[in-house]
């Protein structure tokens, strides 16, 4: 099998190869005595050591979740973003370039990945529902982890708090012990920002000195300080450990050290490539960014509902403190993969490094996420998986030692191994577990409201596997067959107040969307809340986007294309 072998492994092969060398050759009172000095001196000792999974022979995993991240990354090929630490990262890992979410907001798009259970599963649209209640018992990612002997942990967020995670982020179910927020969390949305009055303000552009701010720190400064200090606690533990980390930034507001604006000049940055509303776009999937309109320097420039559109000049700060947050963001992965490496557990930590969802930064004239397109579903998404995505580091070699994005050396590199399929984040499920060497969970039923421990994603484990991809073609399949589903709800047709997070009972249209290596096709259809029941018949509106000839998703030609007969086609 691929990959570094653990004691227990190691046992056995020695003990499977001794007996067939000796089979053939010995007499039997020698095969008697090698089967018992192997036995007592190698496999006893470990069995006696470590019942069920143990530290040396079980796969640790660290997963990386990241709030509001797009894949504005050098890996991902953005010359202007300067993440070094997530790119070293890349070039040890397989890389998807079409990964996406299956709803473009925070609550419902982590409860869906981390159960592994599409949103019309979990039920959970909005911030306002426990699925454990309203849904089903569904296990999740950590409590499957939990439940066959790791330690799991949760640092930052992790599961949107609130509601829709018990207000507890699930514990006990998913966690070992309690999980573990910022102190500094509760200033993010108060009045830390300096204006050009001298005063203090509740801002969309926060960059701060921290010496100055609350605590003297930042979440995902203190974030950072509790994962090191935990993985230097798991370094001498017996158990396995599964440990999330969740950071804030790049969320809004964007409140981050200062000094990395100088990372990006205000000169060099552009608008969006198509900062306007396409004339084609249905008004119901529009999302007219209402958080972002309650920061008080938005409020400011006194922009008209729902539209807009930003001054350009102000549109280029927020896509300046966005790249400077995701710098930031990035020293900070950087920080904790290099005190892995420190630890010397890189050589049996898995690695997942993902987000809940994208965020448009001016593309379509709309900001934040709330939405079906592309740039609101796709994420970054890189596992890392010892020996197989990377050779096992050398004795004294570093994996990932830090590096400063404010030092010209620390240049984007090349990504390790990369593929173009699509994929969709309900699929860390199974994938983790089956890379853990765990069960993976049996496919979903349809309905599976009854069962606890099953999934809807795809195991992704064939794209680590050793193979040539030139010598064996077929091994991944036909990538036209591949779909990424993902869906947004809407309260009306047109866009109003509650139009990017509105309320289950509230809901009134909902927006299924296919995405394939060809189109994005997204259909608006009716919607009963109280019967989570989607009406296909009672079509509101329609998308159709071409992916090579309109890659930004600008011309929907969903009108055009009905008269013709294209969409009984398109319809997998």
């Amino acid at each position: 099998a691929p990959g570094p072998l653990g004691p227990r492994q190691r046992c056995r092969a020695v003990f499977s190869e001794t007996l067939v060398v000796t089979a053939a050759a010995a007499p039997p009172i020698w095969r008697q005595l090698s089967f018992s000095l192997l036995l007592g001196s190698f496999c006893i000792a470990l069995e006696s050591a470590a019942q069920g999974n143990s530290a040396t022979d079980a796969l640790n995993i660290l997963l990386i979740i990241v709030d509001d991240l797009r894949p504005s990354l050098g890996c991902y090929g953005d010359k202007l973003v300067r993440s070094p630490n997530i790119d070293q990262l890349a070039s040890h890992s397989v890389l998807f370039q079409n990964a996406f979410a299956q709803q473009a907001v925070s609550a419902p798009s982590r409860v869906s990945f981390l159960t592994g259970r599409r949103p019309d599963t979990t039920r959970l649209y909005d911030f306002n529902s426990y699925w454990r209640v309203h849904s089903g018992n569904f296990s999740t990612i950590p409590q499957y982890f939990k439940e066959n002997g790791y330690v799991t942990m949760s640092v930052g967020k992790v599961f949107h708090p609130g509601i829709s995670s018990n207000h507890s982020d699930d514990y006990p179910y998913s966690w070992s012990f309690p999980p573990y927020h910022p102190s500094s969390e509760k200033y993010e949305n108060t009045k830390t920002c300096k204006g050009q009055d001298g005063k203090l303000h509740a801002n969309l552009l926060c960059p701060v000195d921290v010496a100055d701010v609350p605590e003297g720190t930042l979440p995902d400064k203190q974030s950072t300080e509790e994962a090191i200090r935990l993985l230097e606690k798991m370094k001498t533990s017996a158990s396995p450990f599964f440990l999330a980390v969740g950071y804030h930034k790049p969320h809004i507001p964007f409140r981050y050290p200062k000094e990395f604006q100088k990372l990006y000049p205000l000169e060099n940055i552009t608008l969006a490539p198509d900062p306007h509303v396409p004339d084609s776009l249905p008004p119901v999937a529009y999302n007219p960014w209402m958080d972002i309109r309650e920061r008080e320097d938005v409020q400011a420039l006194n922009i008209s509902v729902p539209y807009g559109p930003i001054p350009e000049d102000f549109q280029r700060k927020i896509r300046q403190s966005y790249f400077a947050s995701v710098s930031y963001l990035d020293t900070q992965v950087g920080h904790v993969l290099s005190a892995l490496d420190d630890l010397r557990l890189a050589h049996n930590t898995i690695i997942a490094f993902t987000s809940d969802h994208g965020w448009a930064l001016g593309e379509h004239g709309e900001w934040a996420k709330y939405s079906n397109f592309d740039v609101a579903t796709r994420v970054p998404l890189m596992l890392y998986v010892p020996g197989r995505t990377a050779p096992l580091p050398a004795a004294g070699q570093k994996l990932f030692p830090y590096r400063d994005p404010f030092d010209p050396a620390s240049d984007w590199m090349d990504a390790g191994r990369h593929t173009e399929d699509l994929v969709e984040l309900v699929s860390l499920f199974p994938t983790l577990a089956g890379l853990a060497g765990l069960p993976v969970p049996p496919r979903c039923p349809i309905p599976s409201f009854h069962v606890e421990l099953c999934r809807e994603g795809q195991n992704l484990q064939k794209h680590l596997q050793l193979h040539d991809l030139e010598e064996e073609p077929d091994l991944f399949g036909n990538p036209r067959e591949l779909i990424a589903y993902s869906q947004y709800p809407r309260p009306a047709d047109f866009p109003q107040w509650n139009s990017d997070k509105p309320s289950l009972n509230d809901i009134k249209v909902m927006g299924y969307s296919i995405r394939t290596v060809d189109y994005r096709y997204t259909v608006w259809v009716g919607f009963d809340p109280s019967e989570f029941l989607a009406n296909f018949s009672d079509i509101h509106a329609g998308e159709l986007y071409f992916v090579d000839s309109d890659p930004l998703q600008d011309h929907n030609v969903y009108n055009d294309s009905q008269h013709g007969g294209l969409l009984h086609s398109l319809r997998p």
